[in-house]
Order: structure tokens, then sequence, then C-alpha cells
């Protein structure tokens, strides 16, 4: 295995407790354009959302809803729900994450957090932990940048900060399309956390290198 020289990290779940928000939000956005509880398909709607955990979110509510402009409107909502509990306080670095991020740093490997949050919740998130100076980059889907499960986050972080080559990079996350997303990136280290949306089952059918208890395992693999 090549000297890891880039992690990158997903934030709700795995770096990130919040106790099932990011559901909550997706189902008070699903309410909010006539697609929540009680409606016809919703069981359906939520079972495609759990396993689709992970992506960016305004590409899952337009496989959901089949409409660009209703998925739109459910984004908009989903953002708000999230960011009210971002406001309020309700999440927390999950047990080692701190210490994890400052271990990788302080062994010279370059951090990434990557979500599939907007930029703004992304932003707001890290500002609520004040992490803004604890990684060296900090990546959501966008112009030219799709989310999980392709690998552009990944390779986006890879061409910004400068590594060589994708076997020098390692990934962590709490859901399959993370994996999947590292895979594809051609990463080393691809390895999944058992502190969120997706349990061993789910992650152990993804292609990966390791299952950790937790993102507090992950600097040991990258030679931190």
């Amino acid at each position: 295995m090549s000297e890891i020289r880039l992690a990158v990290l997903d934030l709700a779940g795995t770096t990130v407790r919040d106790d099932g928000m990011v559901e909550a939000a997706f189902v008070d956005a699903l309410r909010d354009v006539g697609a929540g509880p009680g409606t016809d398909g919703y069981a359906e709607r939520l079972g495609a959302l759990r396993a689709a955990m992970g992506r960016s979110k305004l590409e899952v509510f337009r496989e959901l809803l089949g409409d660009d402009a209703r998925a739109r409107q459910a984004n908009v909502a989903f953002e708000a729900a999230y960011g009210a509990g971002v406001a309020a306080g309700a999440l927390h670095p999950i047990e080692g994450a701190p210490e994890a991020l400052a271990a990788l740093r302080a062994a010279g490997v370059l951090v990434c957090l990557s979500t599939g949050f907007s930029e703004r919740t992304r932003d707001a998130l890290l500002d609520a932990l004040g992490w803004r100076d604890r990684v060296d980059l900090a990546l959501s889907p966008g112009p030219g940048v799709r989310g999980r499960p392709y690998p552009d986050l990944v390779l986006a972080a890879v061409l910004a900060l400068e590594v060589d080559d994708v076997r020098a990079v390692a990934v962590v996350g709490d859901t399959a399309n993370d994996l999947l997303a590292g895979t594809r990136a051609g990463a080393s280290v691809v390895a999944g956390v058992l502190t969120g949306a997706h349990g061993r089952a789910e992650l152990g059918a993804a292609p990966h290198t390791h299952l950790l208890d937790s993102v507090a395992e992950f600097p040991a693999l990258c030679g931190a």
C-alpha cells in the first residue's frame, strides 16, 4: 500500500453524530412537497431514501419525486430542516473524531471532509463544530462534481490538494455509497464505520478494505 497522503472523511454518521436528523429532515422535506407519511408510495420512498444515504440530497429527491421542480423544493426544505438542527446545536462530534482529525494532520496527512450536503449547510456545520481550521478542504456536490457513489468528490480533493497518486488516498464513511465512491476513485484504504446510516451487513456487501467500529480507529490505517 502507498504511503497515505490524503484522508477523505464523510461528515454525518462518520465524524458527526446527528441522531437521525438526516432522515428526519428528509421526511420533513417529503411532507413539504406532498410525498410524506400517509401518501401513496411513502414506504417505498423511505426505503429508497435509506439505501441512498451518503448521496447528493438533490439527486436523491430527483429520483424519488421524478420532477426537478419538486426535487428542488424538497431540497430547500431539507436544508432548512437540517440547518435548524445545526443552529440549535443538535449535532456533536462522534467520540474520537476531533482527535482523529488532529492525529492525521500531525502525521502530515492532508484532510478533506466531504458530504452530500449543500455547500451552505456543510459550512454552517463546520462553523458550528469549530472545524474550519482542522481540515485542509471541505467538499460538496456541485457543478462538475457529482455526489456519491460517483468518485468525483474524492478525485476533486486529489486535484485540489495536488496529491500525485490516488493510491495515496484513504476514504472513510458510514454508507455503502461512501465505500463505492472511494473504491471507484482508486483509494488504497476504503473503510466503513459502524456509527451511522448503514450497518455491518450493508457495509460488508459494498467494496471496502476495512470495517471499523468508529473513525477513532481510522488514523492508524493512514500511518498516523
